[in-house]
């Protein structure tokens, strides 16, 4: 069963969602729950579902890109993105641990934000520990874009949307990207969108960083600026 996916505005969206019990994991409604989620993705379509995209807030998320998701992309493109057909996993009570900066930059759009898109600075490569849908520990080293589609749909198990951490002057529609930015090499990307400095070196709108992220920065600011 196809199930509606929830735009941005749900609270559910912007609210941590809570940890699976054990008991839970293995449980028939977890199992359709999550089955469901594999028929909305393919139906959507879209590489990554979390839960919380459907209004549970669990931490629950589905990743699968398959190969003719990337048959628009030219071998180059592919490359640049090292993007590779990744199967279908679930992932349930994750933990990521990022083992680069995020400072490799590339559009990424979300089913909660139909038709628009923005460039978002991520890891290039993360470790995830997380449990299967049997309940058994699992562990990703995962580089590329695979290393962002985890980054992405572990955010939304956070309440944090890509639109907190991309590039603000990038965003723009799914159409006007297509027909504008989307055959442009990535160096005059980065040349158009990258953010402005502050003149300390650090990027004026803190870019790449979540919300609780930047309110952390900035309580830590404040202190300096008084002690």
């Amino acid at each position: 069963m196809r199930i509606k996916i929830v735009n941005v505005g749900e609270p559910v969206l912007r609210t941590a969602a809570r940890p699976l019990h054990p008991e839970e994991i293995g449980s028939s409604r977890t199992r359709e729950l999550i089955e469901h989620m594999r028929e909305t993705l393919a139906d959507a379509p879209g590489v990554g579902l979390a839960a919380p995209q459907i209004g549970e807030p669990l931490q629950l998320a589905i990743v699968e890109d398959r190969v003719e998701y990337q048959a628009n992309l030219t071998e180059a493109e592919l490359a640049e993105r090292e993007r590779r057909p990744v199967p279908f996993h679930v992932l349930i009570n994750p933990e990521i641990q990022l083992l680069s900066s995020p400072d490799t930059s590339f559009f990424e759009g979300c089913l909660s934000l139909p038709g628009f898109v923005g460039m978002v600075p991520r890891a290039r490569k993360v470790r995830v520990k997380a449990l299967n849908e049997n309940g058994e520990p699992i562990r990703i080293e995962a580089v590329g874009w695979y290393a962002r589609i985890l980054q992405h749909e572990i955010d939304h198990l956070k309440g944090t949307l890509y639109i907190d951490r991309m590039w603000s002057r990038s965003f723009c529609s799914v159409d006007n990207y297509n027909r504008l930015w989307k055959s442009k090499p990535t160096s005059e990307l980065l040349q158009a969108f990258h953010p402005r400095t502050d003149g300390t070196g650090r990027d004026a709108n803190l870019s790449g960083k979540s919300p609780e992220e930047r309110n952390d920065e900035t309580a830590t600011d404040r202190h300096r600026s008084t002690s």
